[in-house]
């Protein structure tokens, strides 16, 4: 018997009563049994240092297989299926000092909530001079035409019906940097409110110019009026100019000032539109920008971003009719209650 491994009291009425060995530091993160006959019929840690208890489920092998609980010592918990020895598939779960995490797992690894897309989902869209300009032509858009037709290809995603989604909402563009203007911005603007849809105004935000000069272009230009979305930064740069403006803390210095900026003089607070791979590497360096900001995330994937967010980026090249050409397509996270909470409590004032 190795130094190091737990003793566990399993109990089958297919298979025969064993203990079975789990080596403390994999536990929670993927069980691996060795099988010695025993002869209890209970469960029960047999050592006071074991990591935890397993109770459910098995295959032949005596590895969690099916339904299943597994209990760490370290108050970790996960409640779902598995495959022999690993979490796969929907369950739930939470590490010591962690958040809780519902939805499906693939080999040890927690995915996310799937969703599935329905038409009572609160589903919107971002727009920008592109879905004006296309090539060397140009297009109108028919305000009146519009309607989400498809959830474009780049994932895989689980639809419940026939997709016909009407929009709630509309993100423009406004400016970029502290110099370039969206020439469609006022026009589309006008337009969409004039059509009944709730607007929101986005800056581009350049990592060659510093952010107040940015947030001072945004408020010059944008149309921010009273039950408009919240205005967005949105943040895309790549390591390279992420490096190149000093590396995250010089980088979010300048994320600060403009967000600060623009929620003195809106009274609302901004939120911030990042991708998953920003988050990953980078939202740890701004925790106070992850605690007190609402996130709006580009993800494209069938599974929901583990991180608290208020709208979720779910495709680059969706279909609306009205609109000539790809379009982002948006869903709130969240159903029409927790919609009708965010318009009367997050909306410009």
């Amino acid at each position: 018997m190795q130094k190091g491994m737990n003793y566990f009291r399993l109990s089958s009425q297919a298979l025969p009563d064993s203990a079975c060995a789990i080596n403390q530091r994999s536990a929670f993160y993927g069980i691996k049994m060795d099988v010695v006959p025993f002869c209890q019929s209970f469960v029960k840690v047999m050592q006071a240092d074991s990591a935890g208890i397993y109770t459910g489920e098995r295959d032949s092998l005596f590895h969690p297989h099916g339904h299943g609980t597994w209990m760490g010592n370290d108050g970790s918990h996960y409640e779902g299926q598995w495959k022999h020895g690993h979490r796969d598939g929907f369950g739930f779960g939470i590490e010591s000092g962690k958040q809780l995490c519902v939805g499906e797992w693939k080999n040890d690894r927690y995915r996310g909530e799937r969703l599935v897309y329905t038409y009572d989902r609160i589903y919107g869209i971002d727009i920008s001079k592109y879905q004006h300009i296309i090539g060397k032509k140009k297009y109108p858009i028919r305000w009146s035409k519009l309607r989400i037709t498809h959830l474009g290809n780049i994932s895989r995603k689980t639809v419940s019906g026939s997709i016909s989604y009407p929009i709630s909402f509309i993100y423009i563009k406004c400016t970029e940097g502290a110099s370039l203007l969206n020439p469609y911005y006022r026009k589309d603007y006008r337009a969409a409110k004039a059509h009944g849809f709730r607007v929101g105004s986005y800056h581009f935000f350049s990592p060659r110019k510093p952010g107040l000069a940015q947030a001072r272009k945004f408020m010059k230009h944008a149309l921010v009026r009273r039950g408009d979305f919240p205005p967005v930064l949105d943040l895309e740069p790549t390591p390279r100019q992420i490096k190149q403006m000093g590396g995250p803390d010089a980088m979010f210095a300048q994320v600060r000032a403009w967000l600060r900026y623009v929620e003195r003089q809106t009274g609302t607070r901004p939120i911030l539109y990042i991708s998953q791979m920003f988050v990953n590497r980078y939202l740890k360096y701004a925790p106070d920008l992850k605690r007190n900001y609402r996130v709006w995330i580009a993800r494209y994937g069938e599974y929901k971003p583990d991180i608290r967010l208020v709208l979720w980026q779910l495709c680059p090249d969706g279909r609306v009719s009205g609109i000539r050409g790809h379009v982002d397509i948006n869903v709130f996270n969240g159903y029409r209650d927790a919609y009708q909470k965010f318009l009367q409590n997050e909306v410009v004032k």
